[in-house]
């Protein structure tokens, strides 16, 4: 089995709870039908996954980013296991985007290096529980993002922003507050935004350097194109009107 260790955050001085996590458990049996999700939790993981993939295509990463993709890792009950919201599989799969199930005891399926798990306004996931499941699946690391605070009392909580990270053969908590924190898992920091009510990720602590999607990349760079087109033609105009200037004043000197 595995052990895992748990601490307050820096905020304050707390003691360390370190205690064993089963492999597996009987409530840990994932359902057979989706969980319906809110619109505001489905917004803000379609954002997260968005940046995410952009991040792939724009490092050249070989990792794949997935929604509510079962992981398993016990093949003697392959229905135990934990469905992350969101997760980052490095290296990828044979399978790739055809991916079904991640079942890490298959050759070329390891456990994600990121787990993100958003709590929605009426948690139907046992997140009293859920650090333990990803404790027991070798994620290396994970987010617990709370934008309503509506998460569980546990360690002194709710809290809007957890990071928790595989140490050895102990799971960590590594921060808990409002953020930002720092992601070793993709060496950037992690802010909640919009009033604390969504995810966005940064190069540095101070948030001037946003990892963007796709989208917001191609409008950025046509809104930049267009900017530079304008200077330009201010630029162009400027010098226009200085030649005249030059011309009239060479005109008079020699009339």
């Amino acid at each position: 089995m595995s052990s895992m260790s748990r601490s307050q955050d820096a905020r304050s001085p707390g003691v360390v709870i370190q205690y064993e996590v089963p492999r597996t458990r009987p409530d840990w049996t994932l359902p057979e039908e989706p969980v319906p999700e809110s619109q505001p939790h489905d917004q803000t993981l379609d954002l997260l996954k968005a940046i995410l993939l952009a991040w792939v295509a724009r490092t050249g990463a070989s990792a794949q980013v997935a929604r509510n993709l079962a992981v398993r890792w016990e093949p003697s009950q392959p229905n135990i296991g934990v469905d992350p919201d969101l997760s980052v599989i490095d290296p990828r799969t044979p399978e790739g985007d055809e991916l079904e199930s991640l079942c890490t005891w298959k050759p070329g399926h390891t456990a994600p290096r990121l787990a993100i798990e958003v709590v929605s306004s009426k948690p139907r996931k046992d997140y009293e529980t859920i650090v333990d499941r990803f404790a027991a699946a070798a994620v290396e690391e994970l987010w617990l993002f709370d934008p309503q605070l509506a998460g569980a009392t546990r360690l002194g909580g709710p809290d809007r922003l957890q990071l928790w990270r595989r140490q050895d053969d102990r799971f960590v908590r590594i921060y808990a507050g409002e953020g930002p924190f720092f992601s070793p898992a993709l060496a950037a920091w992690v802010f909640a935004v919009n009033e604390g009510q969504r995810l966005r990720i940064a190069d540095d602590r101070e948030g001037t350097a946003w990892w963007m999607t796709r989208e917001e990349a191609e409008r950025t760079a046509k809104e930049a194109a267009v900017l530079a087109k304008d200077a330009e033609r201010v630029a162009k105009e400027a010098a226009l009107a200085r030649v005249r200037e030059l011309e009239e004043e060479l005109s008079k000197r020699g009339g």
